[in-house]
């Protein structure tokens, strides 16, 4: 049973797509980390959805646990636990949930529609790269379609099928169309209000109930108006 938002601790900045005794679905914004890191302990997804779960009291053991994660500057849809088992459940079916995102990057693609390939790997200093050798890396794979093409950029639908990390900002600098904004992937000599990725649609299997679930968002104007607007059909994904 979907459960009513109280809005009073409803974390700012972030807006709640679903909740119920299980999942709680949210939509991040862009700047927001999905949990804590060296530098940055307290302004999280992770700490602000806690803090709403035990609605104000420190006795609560009301608690959420992590599935998956976005990066800082990725906006959309992620999704929570609020049990250890259906965290669980949801993590062993989680090569079964599609994952939509929408980005828009640099350049018109030659190839309008694919699959990019590769085993990824990371350096010491953090950097994700992609290297021949499977022994070295994970496969990993992101599948892309082109929506709609502007002289300098190119807004993309992409489906991840598999979720490493910063995969979709390692393969698309990979074949020479960084994604607009990502100052580490990318070589922009300008300045962005931030990175042109979002985590457009989920659908999974709920852990207990057994149903499927689909949860869609907006694509944020940013992105849309790198290539003059484009609005979305329904059911197009």
């Amino acid at each position: 049973m979907k459960q009513k938002t109280n809005t009073r601790f409803l974390p700012k900045g972030l807006t709640i797509l679903h909740e119920d005794r299980d999942i709680l679905v949210v939509d991040k914004p862009a700047g927001l980390l999905t949990i804590a890191t060296d530098s940055e302990k307290s302004k999280t997804a992770y700490a602000s959805l806690m803090d709403y779960v035990k609605k104000g009291s420190d006795r609560s053991k009301n608690r959420i646990f992590i599935v998956h994660r976005l990066d800082r500057d990725t906006s959309g849809i992620l999704v929570f636990a609020k049990t250890e088992v259906a965290k669980q459940t949801l993590q062993d079916n989680w090569d079964k949930t599609k994952k939509i995102y929408i980005a828009a990057t640099h350049g018109v693609w030659k190839e309008k529609q694919g699959s990019i390939q590769s085993y990824l790997t990371e350096s010491k200093a953090h950097r994700v790269y992609s290297v021949d050798d499977p022994k070295l890396g994970k496969f990993s794979e992101t599948k892309y379609k082109v929506l709609k093409e502007s002289n300098l950029y190119s807004l993309l639908e992409i489906e991840l099928i598999t979720g490493r990390k910063n995969q979709i900002r390692v393969h698309f600098s990979d074949k020479g169309h960084p994604i607009i904004g990502d100052s580490k992937y990318g070589n922009d000599s300008k300045s962005f209000p931030r990175m042109a990725l979002h985590s457009l649609s989920i659908t999974l299997t709920h852990p207990f109930q057994k149903k499927p679930l689909s949860f869609t968002t907006k694509i944020p104007n940013f992105i849309s108006g790198l290539v003059g607007g484009y609005e979305r059909i329904a059911n197009e994904t």
